[in-house]
C-alpha cells in the first residue's frame, strides 16, 4: 500500500528562505500572510490530504463513478464525506476574495495546498479545482449581478463549477463548435448542443453545478471570433437565489478512461437550456481563457504532485526491498541481498525525480508568486512583470512539468520491478492518473506553439527579454562566490543555450512557420530546465546561507545542496541535445510525404 507525506518542510522553505514573502507583507492578501499562518495552512493542508484525501484515493479508482438512470451521478464512497470537511475547514475560499467569502490569501498558497490535494487524490482534486476556474471567469468578465449571485456559492463549496469547450468534432480547433445559443425576450439564452470530456460535469458533491459554456449565438460570425461564453447552471435559480427548476442539460454518459477514476469525465448534452451570456458577444474565448489559464497552472500542479507521491513512494521501496550486491561489495552482509537503493541505476531514476520535483515546486511557487504582483503590487512596473511571466511560463508549467512528471511515474513504477505492475501498490494508478495531464487544457504539443508562436512575440519580446536579464544579472552578482560556482556556471551555459534557440527561432521561425513548430518542443524543454536551474540556483543560495549561519546541524540543507548539484551536473546538460535537435529545423521532419507513413 502506498503512503503520502505533504512536503511541508520544502515549502516553508521556498516561502520563507527562497521567495522571502515577509518581503511583501505591505500588499494586500500578504498582510495576513505570516509565516505562523502560512505553516498553521501548510500543517492544516497535510492533515486533510493525509487523513481524509489519501485513504480515498485506491477506494475512487477501483470503484469509479456511478451513472443513474435519470441521469445523477454517484460519486466514489467517502467522497462527499471528504468534500463536506474541505468546505468546512473553508478550503475553497483560501485566495478567495474577502467580499464573496473568502480569506484573500495570496495565490501561491493556494498552490502548496492544491499540490497536496493532487499527490493525495488527483481525482478529487478536480472537483473544487474546475470550481476556481469558474471562480476566476466570473470574476474577471462577469457582471456584477452575476458576481453577487454565483460568487459567494463557489467561495463556499455550495455550488461547484465546470468549463464545456470540447465537442465530438472538434477539441483544440474551437472555431468548428456547433453548440448554438438562441437569444430570448428576457435576456437570457436557450443553449443547445453536445459537449464531451467534461470534468465534473455531473456529481452528488454539491447542491448545484454551474457550468460555464462556449457557443455560438445564431447569425454570429463562423470560427473563433464568433463564439460566446455563457453560464448554464444544473437547476435555474429562483428569485431568492436558491436552486429551483432543473435546467435542460443532463450527462448523456460517463466517459471509460485510463486513470482519475474518481472524476466523473462526463459527455454533457444541453436541450434548450438556460443560459446567461458572461461579458460581450462573440467574446467568449477571452473570458474562458481566463479559466483556462487557471486550469492549465493547476494541470502543471498535477505534473508535479503525481511524479511527488510516486518518489517518496519508490524512495521507499528501494531502501526496503532487498535484491542482488552493490557493485563494490556487499553493503549488509549479514542480510542475503543489499537493498537496491545502492544500486547506481536505482539512485539515477530516484535523483532524477526528487531534483526534478524540488525545482518544479519552486518554479510553480514563483511564477504563482507573479501572478500575485500582477494583481496587488503598487509599482506599475512589477505589475507589468508579474502579467509577463505569468503569461510566459503558463505552457512551459503545464508541458515540460506534465511531461516530466509522467516520466517520473513510470520510474518510480519502474523501480518496483514487477511490484511497480501490481494494482495494490499503487504505482501503476500514478502512471495512469498522470498521463492524462499530457492531454487536457491543451496538449503538451499545442503549449509548444503557444511558447513559439505567440508568448516569445507578445509586445516585442519583453517578457522573454526580462527574463534573460534577470539570470544575466543573478549570474553577474554571484560570479566570483566560490559557494555558488557550479550552479552560476551550469546556469551560464544553459542560458546561453535558451539564447541561441530563441535567436534561432526569430530568424527561422518567421522564414518557414513549419521551422518553429519542429523546433517548439525542444524550445520549451530548454526554457523548463534553465527555469529550474535558476530555482536550482536560488535554492542552493538559501540553503548555503542557513549553513553559513548555524544550520549544519539540520541535514536538510546539506542534502538541498547535493541534490541541486546532481540536477546541474547530470540533469540541466540535456539542454545542449535539445538545441542541436532544434537547429535541424523543419527538413526531417517534413522530408517524408504522406503516403511514406
Amino acid at each position: 500500500m502506498p503512503t503520502y507525506q505533504a512536503p511541508v518542510r520544502d515549502m516553508q522553505f521556498l516561502f520563507q528562505d527562497v521567495l522571502e514573502l515577509e518581503q511583501f507583507s505591505n500588499l494586500e492578501g500578504f498582510r495576513d500572510a505570516t509565516p505562523d499562518v502560512m505553516n498553521a495552512i501548510l500543517e492544516e493542508g497535510a492533515k486533510l490530504t493525509q487523513e481524509v484525501l489519501f485513504p480515498l484515493n485506491q477506494v475512487g479508482d477501483q470503484q469509479g463513478c456511478n451513472r443513474r438512470q435519470d441521469g445523477g451521478v454517484e460519486t466514489p464512497d467517502g467522497f462527499k464525506d471528504a468534500y463536506d470537511t474541505y468546505c468546512e475547514g473553508g478550503w475553497g475560499g483560501l485566495t478567495a476574495d474577502p467580499a464573496y467569502g473568502g480569506q484573500g490569501l495570496p495565490h501561491v498558497l493556494g498552490v502548496a495546498v492544491s499540490e497536496m490535494m493532487s499527490s493525495s487524490n488527483m481525482a478529487f482534486g478536480m472537483y473544487p479545482g474546475l470550481t476556481r476556474g469558474a471562480y476566476a471567469a466570473i470574476s474577471l468578465h462577469g457582471t456584477d449581478t452575476q458576481k453577487e449571485t454565483y460568487l459567494p456559492k463557489l467561495v463556499s463549496g455550495q455550488w461547484t463549477g465546470t468549463m464545456n469547450l470540447t465537442e465530438p468534432h472538434c477539441g483544440t480547433d474551437l472555431g468548428m463548435l456547433r453548440t448554438k445559443a438562441v437569444p430570448q425576450a428576457d435576456g437570457s439564452y436557450k443553449i443547445t448542443g453536445t459537449k464531451i470530456f467534461i470534468s465534473a460535469g455531473e456529481h452528488d458533491l454539491a447542491e448545484n453545478i454551474i457550468h460555464l459554456v462556449l457557443a455560438r449565438i445564431e447569425g454570429a460570425p463562423e470560427g473563433t471570433k464568433g463564439i460566446s461564453l455563457f453560464i448554464v447552471p444544473k437547476f435555474i435559480l429562483n428569485e431568492d437565489g436558491t436552486p429551483g427548476e432543473r435546467n435542460g442539460v443532463m450527462c448523456g454518459s460517463l466517459e471509460e478512461k485510463m486513470g482519475i477514476h474518481g472524476n466523473s469525465t462526463c459527455v454533457m448534452n444541453y436541450d434548450d437550456a438556460v443560459g446567461y451570456l458572461i461579458g460581450a458577444e462573440h467574446k467568449g474565448l477571452r473570458a474562458m481563457f481566463t479559466m483556462m489559464n487557471e486550469a492549465r497552472l493547476g494541470v502543471g500542479i498535477q505534473g508535479l504532485a503525481q511524479s511527488e507521491i510516486a518518489y517518496q513512494n519508490a524512495a521507499a521501496y528501494a531502501k526496503d526491498r532487498i535484491q542482488g550486491r552493490a557493485l563494490t561489495g556487499a553493503q549488509n552482509p549479514d542480510k542475503p541481498a543489499d537493498p537496491i537503493l545502492v544500486h547506481p541505476d536505482v539512485r539515477r531514476m530516484l535523483m532524477n525525480q526528487r531534483a526534478f520535483n524540488e525545482a518544479a515546486r519552486a518554479m510553480l511557487f514563483w511564477t504563482a508568486l507573479f501572478g500575485d504582483l500582477s494583481e496587488k503590487a503598487t509599482d506599475e512596473k512589477l505589475r507589468e512583470k508579474g502579467e509577463d511571466y505569468m503569461g510566459l511560463m503558463t505552457p512551459v508549467l503545464k508541458a515540460y512539468l506534465t511531461d516530466m512528471g509522467f516520466t517520473h511515474c513510470v520510474n518510480a513504477q519502474q523501480v518496483y520491478g514487477g511490484h511497480g505492475y501490481i494494482q495494490e501498490w499503487g504505482m501503476e494508478q500514478y502512471v495512469r492518473d498522470s498521463r492524462i495531464a499530457m492531454i487536457y487544457e491543451g496538449a503538451n504539443g499545442i503549449q509548444a506553439l503557444d511558447l513559439v508562436g505567440r508568448k516569445l512575440a507578445l509586445n516585442g519580446g519583453r517578457a522573454v527579454t526580462t527574463f534573460l536579464a534577470e539570470i544575466n544579472q543573478y549570474i553577474d552578482e554571484r560570479r566570483d562566490d566560490p559557494e555558488m560556482g557550479t550552479f552560476v556556471e551550469g546556469l551560464e551555459t544553459a542560458k546561453s543555450h535558451l539564447e541561441e534557440g530563441t535567436a534561432w527561432l526569430m530568424k527561422n521561425g518567421l522564414e518557414d512557420f513549419n521551422n518553429a513548430g519542429a523546433a517548439s518542443t525542444d524550445y520549451l524543454y530548454i526554457f523548463g530546465l534553465v527555469g529550474m536551474a535558476y530555482m536550482w540556483a536560488r535554492m542552493a543560495e538559501a540553503a548555503q546561507k542557513k549553513l553559513n549561519n548555524g544550520g549544519a546541524s539540520d541535514p536538510f540543507y546539506a542534502t538541498k545542496l547535493k541534490t541541486g548539484r546532481y540536477f546541474i551536473e547530470r540533469m540541466l546538460p540535456d539542454t545542449a541535445a535539445h538545441l542541436a535537435k532544434l537547429k535541424t529545423g523543419a527538413e526531417p521532419l517534413m522530408a517524408m510525404t504522406a503516403d511514406e507513413f
